[in-house]
């Protein structure tokens, strides 16, 4: 299927691991045109060395206001079709474990950054009359996870936030989603894994074998896979899909509606 996004532009953030890379890297190979963010330079090199020359790269921490206007500098002079609003979660822990200085750092973390960052985008996208923009989020928003309140809690308001504007903004052409992975073969899973490792005294690889059989396909994601769905979205082809939460989770939520 051709998704019609060769030499489309995207905006990539966490574009160094995990979810970002993979979703980077798809894009490239579609013969779509990124800017890659990440705080770790010499991984964006790696993309970039990989993914030949449809990647550009800016090394930052997208969470920070500094890193976001250096961002609006690099795509101000060109059309741009979508952005990928991703970054790391907070640290697994108990609601009795955290500090305040922890939900803090999650607000801006999981929320902040994110309402600073479309807010400077979106009106390009609504001048142009087209755009896609496609957080992601976690499966959490949809059924909680042990050890993960800051997640649990904040990423809820993010997706009440994407709700929100899709319905604001639907009449644009810009449309604006969100995806909810649940475990998939990355580091955030792997520290969940030590997480409960360290409660239960319990070795981390029989963690994972315990944590792989409840899910009910019987394996972790694939990020790859999961880009698969990304770029659907982030593509003309989801012109009739906005304000959604799409999870992507082997089947793990109960819900009917999950």
């Amino acid at each position: 299927m051709d998704l019609g996004i060769r030499n489309h532009r995207f905006i990539v953030c966490g574009a160094g691991s995990g979810f970002g890379l993979a979703v980077a890297k798809a894009l490239a190979a579609e013969g779509a045109s990124v800017l890659a963010i990440a705080r770790n330079e010499n991984n964006l090199k790696s993309l970039q060395s990989a993914a030949g020359s449809g990647i550009e790269i800016l090394a930052g921490d997208i969470t920070q206001s500094d890193t976001i206007k250096k961002l609006v500098g690099l795509a101000e002079q060109q059309e741009l079709h979508g952005i990928l609003v991703n970054a790391g979660g907070p640290p697994a822990k108990m609601v009795m474990e955290t500090t305040l200085e922890d939900w803090d750092n999650a607000y801006k973390n999981l929320l902040r950054w994110k309402v600073e960052l479309t807010q400077a985008f979106v009106p390009k996208m609504t001048k142009q009359g087209y755009g896609r923009i496609v957080f992601i989020e976690s499966s959490s928003v949809k059924q909680p996870l042990e050890n993960l309140v800051l997640s649990n809690s904040l990423r809820l308001a993010a997706t009440g936030f994407v709700k929100t504007l899709s319905n604001e903004i639907a009449r644009t052409g810009v449309t604006v989603n969100v995806l909810a992975p649940g475990s998939h073969d990355t580091g955030a899973v792997e520290r969940l894994y030590q997480k409960k490792s360290e409660q239960t005294g319990l070795p981390v690889e029989e963690i994972r074998k315990k944590a792989i059989a409840s899910i009910p396909v019987g394996a972790l994601g694939d990020p790859a896979d999961f880009a698969t769905l990304a770029l659907w979205l982030m593509s003309p082809a989801s012109r009739y899909v906005t304000g959604q939460t799409v999870s992507v989770d082997g089947g793990q939520i109960k819900s009917i509606f999950g």
